[in-house]
């Protein structure tokens, strides 16, 4: 449309782009996927440069929470920055769970047809409560008894794996379902078990402040169908 005044078109402004939490969020709902606490979703964040962008966000926001919370950020040296400390903390650090692919983990045939239970652990695990996101940080340990057909991975994969599920948001039970899943799914074995015991901070650190822990285990394949197996691994897991 032209300006009678000045001859030359007029342009629309641009809308405002939506904050890059909305537009993951769209892709998420898009492609008909949920994205609850516990969930990964880094397929849908479009590279490092988006990260940064989120990252960016969630600073900003953690600003104005602390805003609110009426604490001086310009005066007072310690928290000078923390906004920004914290959302690279929960991007890179104890929430990577959520925002970054699962790390490589090699596989190899089992060539020597290995048919023996194999214990990891314990492993040292750490998560956040998704009810207060205040941690658990608990000893993980994992068996697995393999097959001719399994896949087999390194010793140190399990930790990486189980440190990628538990960096989220999460509860003790879900967590450990998750793990025992993606764990069945990679490695293909005859029976897995988990045993995860915790000590949640929403207990000891508010609340009723008791210092009790959480153990709880999961048992698939063979570990659910033979009692004499199950026995086994509790009682190596338990010393």
């Amino acid at each position: 449309m032209n300006d009678p005044k000045t001859g030359n078109l007029n342009k629309r402004a641009a809308p405002p782009a939506a904050p890059v939490s909305a537009q993951i969020r769209a892709r998420v709902a898009a492609a008909g996927r949920r994205f609850h606490a516990n969930d990964n979703i880094a397929e849908f964040i479009h590279g490092p440069a988006e990260l940064k962008a989120l990252e960016d966000e969630v600073a900003e926001r953690l600003q104005a929470l602390l805003e609110s919370l009426v604490i001086d950020t310009a005066s007072d040296h310690n928290t000078r920055g923390t906004a920004r400390r914290v959302a690279r903390m929960f991007l890179h650090e104890t929430f990577k769970g959520r925002y970054h692919a699962m790390p490589p983990v090699t596989e190899f045939p089992n060539a020597s047809r290995l048919n023996e239970l194999m214990i990891v652990g314990p492993i040292t695990v750490r998560s956040a409560c998704s009810h207060h996101l205040v941690p658990i940080i608990g000893k993980l340990w994992i068996g697995v008894l393999p097959s001719e057909r399994s896949n087999l991975v390194g010793l140190s994969k399990y930790s990486r794996i189980a440190d990628w599920v538990m960096s989220r948001p999460q509860i003790q039970e879900e967590a450990v379902m998750q793990l025992a899943d993606l764990l069945e799914d990679r490695l293909q074995p005859e029976g897995v078990a988990l045993v995860l015991e915790a000590d949640h901070y929403c207990m000891q650190w508010r609340g009723v402040k008791d210092e009790s822990h959480m153990i709880n285990s999961i048992m698939r394949g063979a570990f659910l169908t033979n009692p004499e197996l199950r026995r086994e691994f509790l009682q190596l897991v338990r010393g």
